[in-house]
């Protein structure tokens, strides 16, 4: 079930994305352009949480394919890193809201300023030169406007709602006893909102306690 959920998530986004581009015309006059710009956002998200799921071996039973859908969703998503994901999100599980914990900022709990230390540190030469060619690419069909507002505004989006639901509504201070050991904090509202806001990923707790739970699950630890 996991690899179907992932596959099915992998063609909607891919479909989602094609179908945009060639036939959405950027009119801020229409609300229909806005209602594509959040739905890519949102599939954008779950595919980053695909490869998240990867990296925990809950999408299939096999190590290998594992590993190939978390390669393949975090090159879609930005390209990035597979292997600089899976390492740094070991580090975060091993130390959640500590110093040494990479997705947490010790400085400045700052939203915007935790946002773009978190950007910052997953963010590589290699990253930004590949996004630039697949943008050049696109370019070959695609106007500037289109590429921007269609694809480039959603995966902002996405990155956004990622951050807030993944990050920092979980691990901000103040980090009192009840979240102990995971320095982590639930979302209290329903399923519904819960699945709408990002997967259910705001279910952290119980993310952190049950890390073997697949995205798709959490809603039964709740």
């Amino acid at each position: 079930m996991g690899l179907v959920i992932a596959l099915t998530i992998l063609l909607l986004w891919t479909g989602h994305l094609a179908y945009s581009l060639f036939f959405v015309p950027v009119n801020p006059a229409s609300p229909m352009l806005y209602m594509h710009i959040v739905v890519q956002a949102y599939l954008s998200t779950g595919l980053f949480i695909t490869a998240h799921d990867a990296m925990h071996g809950t999408v299939a039973a096999s190590a290998r394919i594992n590993r190939l859908v978390g390669t393949l969703c975090s090159w879609l998503y930005a390209c990035l890193s597979y292997t600089r994901l899976l390492r740094n999100h070991r580090l975060h599980h091993l130390s959640p809201g500590h110093d040494d914990d990479p997705d947490y900022s010790p400085r400045s709990q700052n939203f915007f300023a935790w946002w773009f230390t978190f950007m910052k540190r997953y963010a590589t030469i290699m990253q930004i030169a590949g996004m630039a060619v697949v943008y050049n690419l696109l370019h070959l069909w695609f106007s500037d406007l289109s590429l921007w507002t269609l694809w480039v505004l959603p995966l902002l989006l996405s990155t956004a709602q990622l951050f807030y639901f993944g990050t920092y509504r979980p691990h901000r201070p103040p980090h009192t006893e009840a979240m102990k050991p995971h320095n982590t904090r639930t979302l209290a509202r329903n399923h519904a909102w819960a699945m709408i806001s990002c997967y259910f990923f705001g279910y952290h707790r119980e993310h952190h306690e049950s890390p073997k739970t697949p995205w798709w699950k959490l809603h039964a630890l709740k």
